[in-house]
């Protein structure tokens, strides 16, 4: 990954300082914050705090005001038992879990220089899952990775059929300058990339079927965001499990809301 050279060490800022701004967007009416760094669950490493999120997400709970915290980019190797518990215990968190894993073949990790194999990271999902009741898991995966075989993308494959992620990314990989996969052999062709890459988000479009499927006749809390693109008659909205921009959302057909308000 490029970004780590581009952006520099990993700097955490003040709890306090996260705080104050969180009590002054929530001041503002702001409903959700949502948090996002290079590598979420690593804040306060580098200011000498092990497992610093755990301790600011219990903090930024008692905000006035403040609706939803959600977390984005967790990693498997920084994930620890504190941090899922402060996610499981805080009320305003949601139960809600962004972590790249990249890949599911050992030996796709392994040249992506990663510390977890695919059952560590199956033992992960089932950790997340059991520590936070109700988790709505999302994930991203890199298809085409130089050497990438079509029986490594097929452990890719299988495992996505076996975890049933709630929301899923899918990335063909891409050269960037001064990283070391630049100068690895075995260039997966760009068109096999694509097929691999849209045969994954058909998958993923089966499984969340049958997960929307099973929510019929759920009652459910929404957050209102404002009228629908396609239609001033619909009202869109989001469920805790989706975060904003990228996990979908819900469509209102019966009823009037102000954007901001939950319903």
């Amino acid at each position: 990954c490029i970004i780590p050279t581009l952006r520099g060490r990993p700097r955490s800022r003040a709890p306090e300082d996260v705080v104050a701004e969180a009590r002054s967007l929530a001041e503002r009416g702001v409903k959700e914050l949502v948090l996002i760094a290079q590598d979420s669950t690593r804040y306060g490493l580098d200011r000498g705090q092990r497992d610093g999120l755990a301790d600011l997400l219990r903090a930024l709970g008692r905000v006035d005001g403040v609706a939803w915290i959600r977390v984005m980019y967790a990693y498997p190797a920084t994930m620890s038992d504190r941090i899922l518990g402060a996610i499981a215990e805080v009320d305003q968190v949601v139960k809600y879990v962004d972590m790249p894993l990249q890949h599911a073949s050992d030996a796709v990790l392994q040249r992506m220089k990663r510390p977890t194999g695919r059952g560590n990271l199956r033992g992960m999902v089932e950790r997340v899952r059991a520590r936070v009741p109700g988790v709505a898991f999302r994930t991203s995966f890199i298809v085409g990775f130089p050497g990438e075989t079509d029986a490594e993308y097929e452990e890719l494959l299988s495992f996505v059929r076996e975890a049933r992620f709630d929301h899923l990314g899918v990335f063909t990989f891409s050269d960037e300058e001064g990283t070391t996969s630049f100068d690895l052999p075995g260039r997966v062709a760009p068109g096999v990339k694509e097929r691999r890459r849209r045969r994954l988000l058909s998958e993923q479009k089966r499984i969340s079927a049958r997960r929307n499927q099973g929510r019929v006749g759920q009652r459910v809390q929404v957050l209102v965001e404002g009228a629908h693109e396609d239609s001033d008659l619909l009202l869109r909205g989001r469920l805790a499990t989706q975060a904003p921009d990228i996990d979908g959302g819900v469509i209102i057909n019966d009823g009037t809301a102000p954007a901001g308000t939950f319903v």
